[in-house]
């Protein structure tokens, strides 16, 4: 049976190929464009996603954050509004049919203009008294950080439009500032158009939850105090805890935790760190608490992982390691 959808994706599937020759994570002559190869389903890898938009021409892929799952193929885009770290594993895929994907990261410094711009005329060039303009309030569902949603058919020429740069390098400079606009003004113009919004904005809770998680980021190692945390972003304890849940589906306390594990995973398996020297490295004072943590992440004791994971890395033909893919 004849498959539209399928048929639509065709040109993503042939350029991404081309340009992810090999399984890997690939980037390209598009600042901010990366596309990546897949050829076997494989096991959950742990990595930090920025804001981005990313979409799967072929194949499909799950993205934990916290205790949600989210499952996304073709017809489908995951938009992430803020740094997360998540665990992804790519669920559909074979040496005949392989994962064929690629991320965009999202210059949040690009979202004001634009927002102005609709909140004077609304999404349709009207003024700002038609009351079909979009609306831009964000519900409690709307603060999470991550979301999966229907791929447009504008927003899917636009994704092909930015692809095709890649056939046609002299054509960036000119052409991607447009093509990069159009995106993100798809995506503001579209159902999640809040998410996007409370990021850009200073003012806004979501701008400080961002600063927070900033902050944690540059800092994971060092004891958390979550009143010292909740005064360096100007926020009550209460308002920190229950807005950082709302947007990361963790609290500060898990965030750091998945921070340091992941890192010290990283450790173990790139720099070769015995368990005792990456957990002291990332934070923990505890070496049976560093284990037991790690275990219940993992699946496995730090050293068992790490070997398992190191393993499955030196049987990949190329790409960058998968605990650090985003596509």
């Amino acid at each position: 049976m004849f498959d539209p959808s399928a048929a639509r994706r065709q040109p993503f599937v042939e350029i991404i190929a081309r340009f992810a020759s090999e399984d890997g994570d690939h980037t390209t002559s598009v600042p901010g464009l990366t596309v990546h190869r897949r050829s076997e389903q494989a096991v959950p890898s742990c990595g930090a996603y920025r804001p981005s938009f990313a979409l799967i021409a072929q194949g499909a892929k799950k993205v934990t954050l916290g205790h949600e799952t989210y499952v996304y193929g073709g017809s489908d885009y995951l938009l992430t509004s803020f740094d997360l770290p998540v665990t992804s594993q790519i669920v559909q895929a074979s040496p005949e049919s392989p994962y064929l994907g690629m991320v965009f990261e999202i210059d949040v410094a690009k979202i004001p203009p634009l927002l102005a711009l609709l909140e004077r005329h609304g999404a349709t060039g009207e003024s700002r008294d038609d009351p079909a303009r979009v609306s831009f309030e964000a519900s409690a569902s709307e603060q999470r950080g991550m979301t999966v949603a229907a791929l447009t058919p504008e927003l899917e020429d636009a994704a092909l439009r930015l692809l095709r740069l890649l056939d046609r390098p002299g054509d960036i400079p000119a052409l991607l500032p447009l093509i990069e606009q159009e995106l993100i003004f798809r995506l503001l113009t579209g159902p999640h158009a809040a998410r996007l919004r409370q990021m850009a904005m200073v003012e806004s809770q979501s701008h400080q939850i961002g600063r927070a998680c900033a902050w944690l980021k540059e800092h994971y190692a060092l004891p958390l105090r979550i009143e010292d945390l909740a005064r360096r972003v100007s926020m009550s304890v209460s308002s920190l805890h229950h807005h950082f849940k709302a947007i990361t589906a963790m609290s500060p306390m898990q965030y750091q935790k998945q921070l340091r594990l992941q890192e010290a995973r990283r450790l173990m398996v790139e720099d070769k760190l015995d368990a005792g020297s990456a957990g002291h490295q990332v934070g923990y004072e505890s070496p049976s608490q560093f284990s037991r943590e790690y275990a219940r992440q993992f699946g496995a004791p730090p050293l068992r992982d790490a070997g398992r994971t190191r393993r499955s890395l030196l049987g990949r033909l190329a790409g960058e390691p998968e605990m650090l893919s985003e596509g």
